[in-house]
């Protein structure tokens, strides 16, 4: 029977492989909140979630006291209702970060148990658009670094056959982020795709600058150049600059999505799978960005979003930063600029739970 038999969550503090710096927070740590799931029968699958800091402990308590409890005698194979029902027993708490991430471990859990039991791995079942898919590297692209970094990074990844790159802006004066975009321009030529991300950190009137400045070098996108709730802000903003508009990693809900694409406010849509409650509400958030004719390049956790992006007709490029070679056996299958998502059945993540339990906090 596939009836829920235990629940339980931990968490691990997983450092970070390089310095990551941006235009408002470095990344100091993986808080990784982990659930696991039994049935009856003795099928098992576990999800995840993560803060880059803090707040970890939080999505834990809200599972353990409120969450985890609820599924125990739960039909496993009923996802869409138990993520209704949990969601229900939140509503004091919804929408918001805390809640969402706690909701995003259950529901991964459920998908791991439901691709498992059908033998199938999550990029088939949750649609089997293809494979491969593009990706792009962050990883040589953050704010603390020199233009000569920056260039050699980016040539790097042109040269490993990678079709784009990130760059973080956010410096005191659009013109050193100009600058910094055109010594990797002039370097890797027009065709490498070059994404920017401001992380938030400008104003209406600092923005439009910075889109002028950046406009010369043809960058691919601008990532969250205004706060992320700033929806009229962001239909202003793309109204007013040649380069398409990223949203998405600090949306929690899918209404949200909603109302930055009904006003064409996100050329791109960036949907976090743990910060939007999961991959049931992930699925959703990228149908209605597909009705609006709009890309899904997802932020963050490659090892999971590989799948979805191959999942679905309008799944563009998944975002290269490696943070879960510590707990995981086995790496990323790339070739050719494409990552390949996995094909055994599961959210496709072989964790190492020793290594997790090396690193759980107390």
């Amino acid at each position: 029977m596939s009836i829920i038999t235990t629940a339980t969550a931990k968490l691990a503090d997983i450092a970070v492989e390089t310095d990551r710096t941006d235009a408002v927070q470095s990344f100091v740590k993986q808080e990784t909140v982990l659930v696991d799931l039994t049935t009856a029968d003795g099928s098992a699958g576990t999800g995840y979630a993560y803060t880059i800091g803090t707040g970890g402990s939080s999505v834990l308590a809200l599972l353990r006291d409120h969450l985890l409890p609820a599924l125990i005698g739960q039909d496993a194979r009923n996802v869409e209702a138990l993520w209704q029902r949990l969601f229900a027993l939140t509503r004091a708490t919804t929408t918001g970060a805390i809640t969402s991430l706690a909701l995003a471990a259950v529901d991964t859990a459920l998908w791991d148990v439901r691709c498992k039991r059908a033998g199938e791995p999550l990029w088939r079942l949750a649609g089997g658009h293809r494979q491969e898919v593009p990706v792009y590297d962050t990883e040589g692209g953050w704010l603390h670094l020199t233009a000569d970094d920056l260039v050699k990074g980016a040539l790097r990844a042109q040269k490993a056959g990678w079709a784009g790159i990130k760059i973080k802006v956010g410096k005191p004066h659009p013109a050193e982020d100009a600058e910094r975009l055109r010594a990797v321009r002039e370097a890797v030529g027009p065709s490498l795709h070059i994404m920017t991300d401001a992380n938030q950190s400008q104003t209406m009137s600092s923005a439009l600058r910075l889109a002028a400045a950046l406009e010369p070098y043809d960058p691919y996108w601008l990532e969250e150049p205004l706060p992320a709730d700033d929806i009229s802000g962001h239909a202003r903003l793309a109204r007013a600059t040649r380069i398409p508009v990223a949203v998405g990693e600090s949306l929690y809900a899918l209404p949200q999505f909603r109302g930055y694409l009904e006003t064409g406010a996100a050329s791109v849509v960036q949907v976090d799978a743990a910060r939007v409650g999961g991959i049931t509400p992930w699925l959703k958030v990228a149908h209605t960005a597909e009705s609006h004719n709009v890309m899904v390049c997802p932020h963050f956790l490659m090892e999971l979003h590989i799948s979805l992006v191959a999942a679905v007709p309008n799944g563009g490029y998944v975002e290269h930063i490696p943070q879960l070679r510590a707990v995981t056996r086995g790496e990323l299958t790339i070739r050719d600029g494409m990552a390949v998502a996995p094909d055994v059945p599961g959210i496709g993540i072989d964790w190492d739970m020793d290594a997790i339990d090396d690193r759980r906090v107390a």
